[in-house]
């Protein structure tokens, strides 16, 4: 339902992705019942955003007698209806992610206007952004002016940065750099997503003022994103956080979910790390974490710096399998644990646990237990659901 005064939004239509600006109709009276979704956006980019709309989809009337037929004329006295959009604004980087997803969830559940913004996966529902485009970031953040950015876009995967090095640091660190800049630029509270892997894992638990020694590629550019984050926004907050899973859209999306096959197909032995202490943490609790550090901060200007929040049940993958298997009613004898350090890869930390406790002074976390959340996580792919309840 739209009224007359509405601000510019997507057309949802077919596939009709223009946007409409919804002052310029002038003839619009009474209510249209069509199914759009409004995506509000500052008077200055109206302009620009019709006429790449304009360039990029098609030219025909949204409101044209080929679409709709013969509009009936509505009486000047019906009632209004306003689409309310709340007033707390949050940009989402890496929206198309498991973290991101979750992330945008959250807040948009909770009474956030929050923006998404993603770059191989994010038409139709978020934002096109290339991080790496400092035009593109600029445009993005002054035109939407968010309260607050949750910056959760990375390249996270440790293997694939010993591989592309300069490629990884470019998004993880210069990107994270610039990004901040221009938050800062408006005022915006920034949170930066770290990860534990910033520390070498020998003397756990950890906590914020701890020194860093990374011992990976991976967890040097996150180290490095930090610094970059804190140096040029000093109202920022990094957010370290450990191995993720959640409602993944594939099992490869999670280092946690992508055991799933193994533990299903139970003809087959399958070798299991039970060297390295993880602690796995529901997206969905990091997502809480994100949205009540931002309205914290919006009450409290001293809500800033290094956070860690985490999971606290300590397994090694070859348990997180075990525990997999007898969530499903599946068997896990076929699963051998692997004690030894392993040799292929980069260098991972034994055990870079989290101290949480400067949050949870706060007042702020959540935690869902492993076999809950992994449950309904993995509900979705397993092979036989008929007994398996």
């Amino acid at each position: 339902t739209a009224t007359g005064n509405q601000r510019p939004g997507y057309c949802n239509v077919g596939n009709c992705t223009r946007f409409w600006d919804w002052n310029q109709s002038g003839n619009l009276k009474g209510r249209l019942k069509l199914q759009l979704t409004f995506l509000p956006l500052s008077a200055g980019r109206t302009k620009t955003l019709l006429e790449q709309a304009e360039a990029e989809t098609h030219s025909t009337n949204l409101f044209s007698q080929e679409n709709f037929g013969t509009m009936p004329e509505m009486p000047e006295d019906m009632e209004q209806e306003e689409v309310n959009v709340p007033s707390r604004r949050v940009l989402i980087t890496g929206a198309t992610g498991l973290l991101g997803r979750a992330v945008y969830k959250e807040f948009q559940q909770n009474n956030w206007h929050a923006v998404g913004c993603g770059f191989r996966r994010a038409r139709p529902k978020f934002e096109q952004v290339n991080l790496l485009d400092s035009a593109a970031v600029h445009h993005i953040i002054h035109d939407f002016q968010p309260h607050v950015v949750v910056h959760c876009a990375a390249e996270r995967r440790p293997d694939v940065v010993e591989n592309q090095p300069d490629a990884a640091s470019q998004l993880n660190v210069d990107a994270s750099g610039n990004l901040a800049k221009e938050a800062a630029a408006i005022g915006a509270f920034l949170i930066y997503i770290s990860s534990d892997y910033v520390f070498d894992g020998t003397n756990p638990p950890y906590r914020e003022e701890d020194i860093p020694c990374p011992l990976n590629l991976y967890g040097k550019t996150k180290l490095e994103g930090e610094k970059a984050v804190l140096q040029n926004n000093l109202g920022a907050a990094v957010l370290r956080i450990p191995i993720l899973y959640g409602e993944v859209e594939k099992l490869e999306e999670s280092a946690v979910t992508v055991m799933f096959d193994k533990v299903q197909f139970s003809n087959k032995s399958a070798n299991m790390d039970h060297w390295q202490q993880r602690f796995p943490t529901h997206v969905k609790d990091v997502a809480t974490v994100c949205r009540q550090l931002a309205e914290k901060r919006m009450l409290d200007p001293s809500i800033k710096g290094t956070f860690h929040w985490s999971g606290n049940e300590q397994m090694t993958k070859y348990e997180m399998a075990c525990a997999i298997a007898d969530a499903f009613n599946l068997p896990s004898s076929h699963l051998r644990p692997i004690t030894d350090s392993p040799v292929l890869g980069a260098q991972r930390p034994r055990n870079a646990q989290l101290d949480c406790s400067k949050l949870e002074t706060l007042g702020i976390g959540q935690r869902t237990p492993f076999r809950i959340g992994i449950k309904e996580s993995l509900w979705p792919f397993l092979i036989d659901k008929r007994w398996r309840q």
